[in-house]
This record gives C-alpha cells, structure tokens and sequence, in this order.
C-alpha cells in the first residue's frame, strides 16, 4: 500500500525518479546543503553538534504537523542476506512513537536501486506513511548523522556489511529530504517555488561545491 503510494507519488511529480543517491545530481530543483563544518576535525563534539543542528531546523523547515509524511527505509544487502528476514528493521521500532501503527509498514524487496544489473544485489524498501508528531525525528536524524561514527545509536549496527537510505517524503508539499549521512542533505521539490524559502532562510549553508548551479535555479 505505502510502496504504492510512493511509486504514483514519484510517478506524478518527480517524472519517476529512482529513489538513490545522489538524489541533488538526479533532480533539477534540488538544494543540496552542508550540514557539518569540513574545517572541524570529525572527532570533535562540534563537528556532530552542528550537523544535529542544521539537519533538525532543516527538517522543521520543510514539515508541518499536518503533512502527510512517507518515511522510505532502503537497506542494500546481498541477496542471500536473510538478515532482514529474520529481524525486522529496527528505524520503525524505534523511532515512531506508537507501536501499533508498525502494522501498516510495507516491505518491498527490489532489484539494487544501483545496478539493476548487479543481480546478486537487492534493495530491501520499507515504508510507513505517518505524521510528524508520531516521529521520533530528531532522534532518528542524529542517528542517521552518527553512521560513520560506531555510536550505539548508528542505524544497522548489528549488520554492518548493508548499507541504507533514509528518505522522508513530503506528500503535502512534494518534497524529497534525504540526510545522506552527517555531511549533507539534499532537498527536492516537484516545483522549484516550493523550495525558495529554504534557498533563501538558509543561503548560507548550502555546499558551496554546488552553489553556481544552485544559485542559476533560483536567479
């Protein structure tokens, strides 16, 4: 059901978009922004509590309380990898606040959404359709910042040969916010106006490797 509303979602305003990173290089009216400082060793407390920061207000920005959220779960295994089979994915366990509403989690099993040629690899797609207040979304991006870093809170850390893609989807706004890990965030919007206000709010944290191209989308 979720997987379905995700495929006509992608369908309708994305042009069929193939959910992968790196989604800013895929979309024309994408932001793609920094989250935490490269001048500021990794090491460094600072270096993770800007990322918490930046991806948190970024989040805030771009989903109301009443948007319909989709929260898209990719985990990339080999495909005799029965790991996921046997233990469901602990993202939904927890980070959504009501444990009844896991039983509306879909699970897609799909062709690697890297190479579709790569037959001996499988994207395992888990979704959930929810509101912002059933999230438990700022612990959910710090963990999502700490993957790289073997903190107790990383996303698959009892399976670390997978690796994975958390995407929350706008479906009010029409808006794709994908945390690739602590060093950025690509934003997306079916409309390049829907996307002004951040361009404009948070200028000065777009990555500047990307500024022109993003600085000619706006002008």
């Amino acid at each position: 059901m979720n997987h379905d509303i995700l495929h006509s979602f992608l369908e309708k305003h994305f042009e069929r978009l193939i959910l992968s990173p790196s989604l800013f290089y895929s979309w024309k009216n994408s932001i793609r922004f920094e989250i935490s400082n490269p001048l500021i060793p990794y090491y460094k407390k600072e270096h993770l509590e800007q990322a918490f920061y930046r991806s948190i207000r970024l989040f805030e920005a771009v989903f109301g309380e009443e948007d319909e959220i989709l929260l898209v779960t990719d985990v990339h295994a080999i495909k005799k990898d029965i790991f996921l089979q046997k233990r469901p994915l602990n993202v939904y366990l927890k980070y959504i606040k009501d444990k009844e509403k896991l039983y509306q989690l879909s699970h897609y099993l799909l062709p690697s959404v890297f190479d579709e040629e790569d037959d001996q690899s499988v994207t395992h797609r888990f979704a959930l359709s929810c509101k912002k207040s059933e999230l438990k979304y700022v612990q959910l991006l710090k963990a999502i910042c700490y993957e790289d870093f073997a903190h107790p809170s990383s996303i698959l850390k009892s399976n670390p040969q997978s690796g994975y893609d958390i995407y929350f989807v706008n479906l009010s706004k029409e808006i794709i916010f994908h945390l690739y890990d602590d060093r950025g965030c690509d934003v997306l919007a079916s409309n390049k106006e829907s996307l002004k206000f951040l361009y404009e709010e948070y200028n000065h944290w777009i990555l500047d490797y990307d500024r022109e191209e993003i600085d000619l989308l706006f002008k």
